[in-house]
Order: structure tokens, then C-alpha cells, then sequence
């Protein structure tokens, strides 16, 4: 019998993309709702209580309601909102993380998606501090990069109008204060005791993100050798189908190397980077805002929940 989903919210950018990566797929069954009833309580409730699994692609408010609308049904939830991230009730949807975080999953009928920016953080901070080799009060800085579509329907159609201001063409830094919606998961899921400082950007291309984290030996009182810091990270995501540690290059290589942000589009892989040396390192994770940093991580987390092929229906 075919697995029946519904995604509430299947109209943002996350819900299409989830919609889109199950379309086709034999083994589930999309409840839908019509253009008029979309937003209605009672046929939202009827849905989420008749589905097997719901997708929450929602603002946090709506998706706390949403929640609530599952009463005592026997519905799987997966939230792709920030709502729940925190809450230790809800499993953390990255599996790659650790066996305990992936059999969490595969047992939970709660599951929160992690943040885009979030997750390629925590692909770097949590086996640091897991390992040892980062201490948990290390003042953590991070600097990223975002294709526009994580700006939801509304800077997509800012950026994509033909009359769009001169400086939207530009690279556009956020989040200033320091309050970047992402920020308690990535301290709380990395086991952080200070809150890291989140510098975001986002420019005009549409999907794809890069995450970086330096690490300073004056900083830490540690000096880690680029070597030291990449096989920690092989040995933690061996086995991985979709995070791959990147070879560590020479000196020379890393130099010339350029390091673009979406050459990862379209798909749920995430790949991570060392460069450097003992004295400065810089840990970078490559993935798409919209795929391992959203819908994607969403199947995934699903795929797991029903005991499938975790790469079903991904690339």
C-alpha cells in the first residue's frame, strides 16, 4: 500500500521542491488540497490526520499550529521550519551527524529539517567538538554565502524583477545584530557554549551556499595540522551517500583553487573542504540552500522514517 503525504505549505519555495523531488515516485500517494481550501483549518486537519507522513513547509507560528492540527492521528511529522529545531522532542533531521541522530529519526515521529546555513555549520562545528579538537568555548566566527532563492517568494521576485534597484546585483550582507534565525540550533546541535558569530551574505545567483569556519591556533591555545583536521572528518562521514570529504590539497593547489558556491545545485550532496595550515585553518561545507539545506534533507529524513533507501527519489 502506498505511503500517503501531504505537504503543508506546498506552495513556498520548500514545498515545491519537496513536491517536485517526490512527483513520479510509485511507492506514496499526495494528498492535495485546492486553491480554496489550502489555507483552511478543517481540511488542513482532515489531511494531516489522514496522511502517514506531513511536510510542515511553513513560517514557525503556522507550523507550531500545524502540529497541533495532528491531534492523536498516527502521522509522522517532518518540519522544514525553524520552529522546532531546538526542541529535544523532535529528532534533528541530519543523520549524517551520528548513529545516535540517525536512529532518532528512523524511530521518531517528529522530525525537525535542519536550517540551510545550519546545516553546513554543524557539518563542520559538531564533529570538531565531538572529536575534541575544537574546544566548547571556542568563540566561533562563521561566514557564508547564499544563492537568493533562501530569501523565500519575495526576494525571489525582488531579485528576478526587470526593474530590480542597481544594488541587487551586488552581494548583500544580513543578519547585523548578530540574530540570524539559524543561530540556537547551530550553537545548541554543535554543543557550543557560546553563541558562534553568523555573518551571512546572500548574492544574485539562485541556488547553492558555502559555510566557512577558521580556525585559529591563537585563538584555541591548539595548533591542528590541516592533515589532523581532515582525517577526523574522513573517518566521521565514511559511509556517508551524500557528504563527501574533498581530498586535501597541497599548499600550491589551495592557493589556486577557487571555491564557487553552486556547483552543488539541484542535489542533496554536501561536501566538505580543509585549507590551511597549524596555524590558521578554514573548514568549508559546499551544498544547496534548497536541497541538503532544505527540501532534500526533508526526503531524506522521510526515507529513513519508512525504512527505505535513504537516497531514494535524490541525487
Amino acid at each position: 500500500m502506498a505511503t500517503k503525504v501531504f505537504i503543508d505549505g506546498q506552495a513556498g519555495t520548500t514545498g515545491l521542491r519537496i513536491h517536485q523531488r517526490l512527483a513520479g515516485r510509485s511507492d506514496l500517494t499526495i494528498l492535495t488540497l485546492t486553491e480554496e481550501t489550502r489555507k483552511d483549518a478543517d481540511a488542513r486537519r482532515a489531511a494531516i490526520q489522514e496522511s502517514d507522513i506531513t511536510f510542515l513547509c511553513l513560517p514557525d507560528a503556522a507550523a507550531k499550529e500545524a502540529a497541533a492540527l495532528a491531534g492523536n492521528a498516527p502521522v509522522r511529522i517532518i518540519d522544514a521550519s525553524t520552529a522546532h529545531r531546538t526542541d529535544p522532542a523532535w529528532a534533528y533531521g541530519f543523520p549524517e551527524l551520528s548513529a545516535a541522530h540517525r536512529e532518532k529519526i528512523r524511530t521518531s515521529d517528529r522530525v525537525a529539517v535542519p536550517g540551510c546555513y545550519a546545516s553546513g555549520f554543524i557539518s563542520l562545528v559538531y564533529p570538531m567538538v565531538e572529536s575534541g579538537l575544537l574546544p566548547k568555548d571556542y568563540p566561533v566566527q562563521c561566514f557564508a554565502m547564499s544563492g537568493y532563492s533562501g530569501g523565500g517568494k519575495s526576494m525571489i521576485a525582488e531579485i528576478e524583477s526587470e526593474d530590480r534597484a542597481p544594488e541587487l546585483y551586488s552581494p548583500r550582507f544580513y543578519g547585523l545584530a548578530n540574530n540570524h534565525k539559524h543561530l540556537p540550533e547551530m550553537q545548541k546541535i554543535s554543543g557550543l557554549e557560546k553563541k558562534p558569530m553568523f555573518t551571512p551574505i546572500v548574492d544574485d545567483y539562485y541556488n547553492g551556499m558555502v559555510v566557512c569556519i577558521p580556525v585559529l591556533a591563537d585563538v584555541s591555545g591548539k595548533r591542528l595540522s590541516p592533515e589532523e583536521v581532515h582525517d577526523m572528518l574522513t573517518r566521521h562521514y565514511a559511509g556517508s551517500a551524500f557528504v563527501r570529504v574533498m581530498p586535501l590539497g597541497t599548499k600550491e593547489e589551495m592557493t589556486a583553487f577557487r571555491l564557487t558556491c553552486n556547483d552543488l545545485r539541484d542535489t542533496n550532496r554536501m561536501e566538505i573542504f580543509v585549507f590551511g595550515d597549524e596555524e590558521q585553518l578554514l573548514l568549508c561545507s559546499r551544498l544547496d540552500n534548497l536541497g541538503k539545506g532544505a527540501s532534500g534533507a526533508a526526503v531524506q529524513c522521510m526515507n529513513i522514517m519508512l525504512g527505505l533507501d535513504e537516497t531514494t527519489g535524490l541525487l
